[in-house]
């Protein structure tokens, strides 16, 4: 997989539409969640994508400390198109995605995980913080990873 980090400006109007399409997919179709996907905070956000043969497959946005949370880096987003999971591209984005919030922010990272997702982020050194409570009508829960 070929990761690539833009800013929203440098994006070409196919990259956009196609992480739209990418969030849809998962999101709204896959996980029959209708939710205000367009929250003006990509504008600010940078954008990581994962190809294969220049057609997007994986997606995390990494949005800036005082837009989700005042004191964290927020990462969100993140999706792996259905069929190349299982292959550890998750982890390889979400790596990228850290080192890059961690690197420009010199931050904390904070998430809103779902929760049967917990156990993909504790392995990439998350912990949970707080109590489950839903979001969009998905149990999802706060977590935390931490720099030195």
């Amino acid at each position: 997989m070929e990761i690539l980090i833009k800013s929203f400006d440098q994006l070409g109007t196919q990259e956009l539409y196609d992480i739209m399409a990418l969030r849809s997919e998962i999101f709204v179709v896959e996980q029959e969640c209708a939710y205000q996907d367009l929250d003006y905070l990509d504008q600010q956000s940078t954008h990581v994508l994962g190809t294969v043969d220049g057609k997007l497959i994986a997606y995390t946005r990494v949005v800036p400390p005082g837009l989700s949370y005042d004191d964290y880096v927020a990462i969100g987003r993140v999706v792996v198109d259905r069929k190349h999971r299982g292959h550890n591209l998750g982890y390889e984005i979400m790596e990228v995605s850290n080192k890059l919030a961690i690197q420009t922010y010199e931050r904390s990272i904070k998430i809103s995980a779902q929760v049967y997702a917990i156990p993909f982020y504790e392995k990439l050194g998350y912990s949970v913080v707080g109590e489950e409570y839903l979001e969009d009508d998905i149990p999802h829960t706060a977590m935390i990873l931490k720099i030195d």
